[in-house]
């Protein structure tokens, strides 16, 4: 490949290096010229222009990275269409991610202008989710150099792949003590259920006993009646040792210690036993809390049935340490305390939009129409409040005091905003104004939208991680991008600077590489209610 001054007269088929504007018109850098552009060119007194020039055996950026990406992709990944020499692999399940780590490095150290990019091994994926990244540098690449790419990769079996979740039958064992209260074994167990559903898998049963070894004994015996995939035991006390109250009853029961301790934190007193063939897992004492910790991996890895065994566990701690706050306790303090369940500064808060005037709607305001017996802004906001969020934030503005009485008795705060006839963005700054500090980011609901369930919330926080790039949150359904919209405090002071009923959707294609999607069966991200025809075609179809 060539890079110099070029005639136009001589251009078609070279690659513009700069962007090049004229008066209504725009050929932009790493543009193939064709004849027609050429003629814009000369009738703009354009002469000559700087381009590259592809010589005999070179390979365009899209073609070369269609074909890494096809070169490194196994089961359970989809490619999009290479653009400007960027091929983007998805996930198309959800699972966890597998990567070949010294194919990927083999395939890199080949020659700089190929790069690939990918999610860390045993990743937990959603389907749809961007699991990796081909990119060209140049605009073109040398064949010699593609060839001996594909060639580094050898016989690997793959490069990249995702293994499925698969479905998964759970015993639950909860041991109880007299200081133990009855909440917090419910919440717990609450809790549990939730984190296995993200992965497909199911509590079949749950076993309530004393903390005592020979009642854990039979509790495990009564599990293993119904043939479970796996049995979770939840201990009042946490595990401190081998020879503690649960592994001696898993003894007891005819089971087997395999292995005491984790390198993960938190996680660290986790403890992985069997009973025949049915794997058995004591939980620490974190998995009360919400938070990502060391049972999430080991939990994931089952559900998709990767092997669990003490080599796995102890190669663990390379990137295991979840959480770097000098706030948190020791792992001994916190298994004398018990988690406390209060949250931190990880928390999302939610910002329901609830200023505008329905004047699609005439003289009727949409948000006071009736759904499932109550008005369609408190429908919105209970599903709200019932989801992962810590606080909410209702702004208001047209037919305010209509809007709170709607929503009296809710545990919300409003915000008015005085501005509203200026469009939406005016109320997206009213509400971003006064999310609490310690928020990391903000759920941004329409009030309009009578599909949209905590759930839907729930997964949009579930995958939020600004650390790994995970910063917007978009719910899609076949591909076509919907609300709510989860932002990361970062994007705030920007989202204050938007204008007009556009909101900040510029942002999301602005900052494409720290989007994560979230794929959706139901049309219910895509759906709010504007006019008399959508709610009549919405009555119609409503459940009677």
């Amino acid at each position: 490949m060539i890079f110099s001054e070029v005639s136009v007269d001589d251009a078609e088929d070279a690659i513009l290096a700069h962007t090049i504007r004229g008066d209504g018109w725009i050929l932009k850098k790493g543009h193939r010229l064709a004849a027609e552009d050429c003629k814009v060119l000369s009738e703009a007194q354009i002469k000559t222009i700087f381009a590259a020039v592809l010589e005999e055996g070179d390979v365009g950026e899209d073609s070369a990275a269609q074909s890494v990406a096809n070169g490194i992709s196994g089961a359970g990944v989809s490619l999009s269409a290479a653009h400007t020499g960027r091929c983007n692999l998805f996930s198309d399940f959800d699972g966890v991610f597998r990567v070949n780590a010294d194919a990927i490095n083999r395939l890199n150290a080949v020659d700089e202008s190929i790069t690939i990019a990918t999610l860390p091994d045993y990743a937990n994926v959603r389907v749809g989710q961007t699991v990796g990244t081909v990119k060209i540098i140049p605009f073109a690449v040398d064949e010699r150099v593609l060839s001996a790419a594909t060639q580094s990769l050898g016989e690997s079996a793959f490069a990249v792949s995702v293994e499925t979740f698969q479905a998964l039958s759970v015993v639950l064992i909860n041991t109880t003590l007299p200081t133990l209260k009855e909440s917090v074994v419910s919440k717990t167990t609450a809790l549990t259920e939730r984190r296995l559903q993200r992965l497909g898998a199911t509590v079949e049963k749950v076993v309530t006993c004393d903390h005592k070894n020979s009642d854990i004994a039979e509790s495990i015996h009564q599990a293993r009646e119904s043939g479970p995939d796996l049995i979770l035991v939840v201990g009042a006390s946490v595990t401190v040792d081998r020879r503690d109250v649960v592994p001696s009853g898993i003894v007891k029961a005819g089971g087997e210690i395999e292995y005491f301790g984790m390198p993960i934190d938190p996680g660290n007193l986790m403890l992985l036993a069997k009973h025949d063939k049915t794997p058995i897992l004591v939980l620490p004492g974190c998995a009360r809390s919400p938070k990502l910790n060391g049972i999430d991996w080991v939990l994931e890895r089952l559900a998709a049935r990767l092997p669990v065994t003490k080599n796995v566990i102890s190669g663990l701690g390379v990137g295991g340490l979840l959480v770097d706050s000098p706030m948190r306790p020791m792992p001994r303090d916190e298994a004398v305390r018990g988690p406390d369940g209060e949250k931190t500064n990880d928390d999302i808060g939610a910002v329901v939009l609830a200023a505008g005037q329905s004047r699609r709607m005439g003289a009727v305001n949409k948000l006071l129409q009736p759904v499932n017996g109550i008005p369609l802004i408190r429908h919105t906001v209970e599903q709200v409040l019932a989801s992962k969020v810590s606080s909410v934030v209702v702004v208001t503005g047209y037919e305010s005091a209509e809007v709170e009485s709607a929503l009296s008795g809710l545990n919300i705060s409003f915000v008015h905003n005085s501005e509203f006839d200026g469009g939406l963005s005016t109320s997206l700054v009213s509400g971003l104004a006064i999310v609490p500090q310690t928020c990391k980011g903000a759920v941004v609901c329409l009030g309009d939208m009578p599909g949209i369930l905590s759930d839907h919330i729930d997964a949009l926080v579930d995958q939020f991680d600004p650390d790994a790039g995970r910063s917007i949150g978009v719910p899609v359904h076949r591909g076509k991008r919907g609300n709510p919209i989860l932002w990361a405090r970062r994007f705030f002071d920007a989202m204050a600077d938007v204008s007009g009923d556009v909101g900040a959707r510029h942002l999301i294609g602005a900052n494409a590489d720290l989007v994560y999607k979230v794929e959706f069966d139901d049309t219910a991200v895509l759906t709010d209610l504007d006019t008399p025809e959508e709610w009549k075609r919405f009555r119609e179809a409503e459940p009677s």
